[in-house]
């Protein structure tokens, strides 16, 4: 062991400054050197390692196996790695294991001992970073192969590298019937003789017409049948290696939805355009006729009043009124029908200057009072929808009062990013079954001979604010009075005016 010693002490100077953990065993496996590094590495001491087998740096179920290659090596000793290709083990003083690289170097020394160099890395970190990539690569293999998408991988001359197996279903091939072809085979003309061109073209001038943008395209089953498709194409870097992925998506049911919309869209159009046809009838073909009869009967009725009994003219009166209401309802049909088809240029309105100004039209009753309780905002729409959708709803409260005292009252607060307004009154109520027959077409609550109704007034307002992303609502206590509710978006606010009674 003397001798051992006077051998390497020539090497000590230069094994003492090296970073790498280093250390010299004999013939027999006994170290007979170490460096600090191998004692940070290991845990142990040079003391402690002095004259130890070599084998007690590794796990206790290794070692015999390791003492037979050792005998191994020394029979024909030469320079080598170890750890390349197969996973070596350390183990620090503490019992805890790590992989290690080890390069060995035979020495002979000048009494002729065979010694071996033993360099040591620890590769936990390189194993680590090997072992997520692994992880990584798998979780990619199984986004890939489980993509609803067909996802193929080209070399930058057009030749299929790769493919995922919704590829193989989207287009009816193998994988091994497109790997190694080019990938205008899944292409129809023109664009399989326009394909080459391109990819050349991109390499020679950079011009990219799909790459990075993505676009429409056509694709071609193996049975020859082709299909709509969105192509997406993206572009990558393996080394010096330039490489494309893109990604399939077929469109066919999107097609057909998108012609289907057309159709419906057409058909609407006409619906419309037989609609518009309809008011134009009912303006002109139908009005004329009743404002005649509506002239005539009040011509019996001022003309012939001494000849009518009491029921003739209760008669004459029924048929004057009820040509009145023919007419309101040709009016609110034709409102109705132009709501949304006939538009206005958008204004900023002043609802306080509005409704008050729908107030005085409608004059209602001393015994009835309104008043605009809140202050109220400026809001941007058409003039004479906004107009239509408070004159309704006032009108409706006034029209239908039941008490001697009428009390109609106009509220607006903020709510939930939208104005919402309020139409109140204490007049007869709306049983709650009522809620929303009230704004279906031509429906009304009370008879017709005792109230002068449409029914067409809430539902114009709720198409009215339906076209302006509102809604419209009623709560009601029968025998107390209801609150109509509806919302506008915001749009500008305004200082709030005081109190109103109008």
């Amino acid at each position: 062991m003397k001798d051992h010693i006077v051998e390497v002490q020539t090497l000590d100077w230069l094994l003492n400054s090296a970073s790498d953990a280093m250390l010299i065993v004999d013939h027999d496996g006994l170290v007979v050197f170490a460096n600090p590094p191998v004692e940070r590495l290991f845990g142990y001491t040079r003391d402690d390692l002095f004259g130890k087998p070599l084998e007690i740096l590794m796990p206790e179920r290794l070692r015999d196996s390791h003492v037979a290659r050792r005998i191994d090596f020394f029979a024909n000793p030469r320079p080598r790695s170890m750890g390349i290709g197969l996973e070596l083990l350390g183990c620090h003083r503490d019992g805890t294991e790590f992989p290690i690289e080890v390069s060995l170097s035979p020495l002979k020394t000048d009494r002729g001992l065979d010694l071996v160099m033993a360099t040591i890395h620890d590769i936990t970190a390189r194993k680590r970073a090997e072992q997520a990539l692994l992880h990584s690569e798998a979780r990619m293999r199984a986004i890939v192969d489980t993509a609803v998408d067909a996802i193929i991988t080209i070399h930058e001359t057009g030749v299929i590298e790769r493919v995922n197996p919704r590829t193989q279903q989207l287009f009816g091939y193998d994988a091994s019937e497109m790997v190694g072809r080019n990938i205008s085979m899944l292409m129809p003309q023109p664009y399989r003789d326009m394909h080459d061109g391109y990819l050349a073209r991109y390499r020679q001038t950079g011009e990219k017409r799909i790459i990075g943008i993505g676009r429409e395209v056509v694709g071609l089953r193996k049975d020859g049948s082709t299909f709509p498709m969105d192509l997406a194409v993206s572009e990558m870097y393996l080394g010096q290696r330039r490489m494309f992925t893109g990604i399939v998506r077929d469109i066919t049911e999107r097609k057909r939805a998108e012609e289907q919309r057309s159709r419906l869209l057409q058909e609407i159009s006409s619906a419309n355009e037989e609609l518009t046809n309809f008011a134009y009838v009912v303006s002109h073909d139908l009005k004329a006729p009743l404002r005649a009869i509506g002239s005539l009967a009040d011509w019996l009725s001022v003309d012939y009043v001494e000849k009518f009994d009491d029921e003739g003219r209760e008669h004459m009166r029924l048929l004057i009124s009820r040509v009145h209401r023919m007419s309101a309802l040709i009016d609110g049909i034709l409102q109705y029908s132009r709501v949304g088809r006939v538009r206005e240029t958008p204004v900023m309105i002043d609802l306080t200057v509005l409704v008050h100004e729908v107030i005085d039209l409608l004059a209602p009753p001393e015994a009835i009072t309104v008043t605009v309780k809140d202050a109220l905002p400026t809001v941007l729409g058409e003039r004479t929808r906004i107009q239509q959708v408070f004159q309704n709803l006032i009108s409706n409260a006034i029209k239908y009062m039941d008490k001697p005292v009428g009390e109609v009252c106009i509220g607006c607060t903020e709510h939930a990013g939208k104005w919402q307004f309020s139409v109140s009154d204490n007049g007869p109520g709306i049983e709650s079954r009522h809620f929303e027959r009230i704004f279906q077409l031509f429906q009304t609550l009370a008879p017709r001979d005792r109230v002068e109704s449409t029914g067409v007034g809430l539902t114009l307002a709720r198409k009215i604010l339906d076209m302006y992303g509102g809604e419209i609502w009623v709560e009601s206590v029968v025998g107390h009075g209801s609150t109509f509710y509806f919302t506008l978006p915001f749009i500008a606010k305004q200082n709030r005016p005081r109190e109103n009674i109008a």
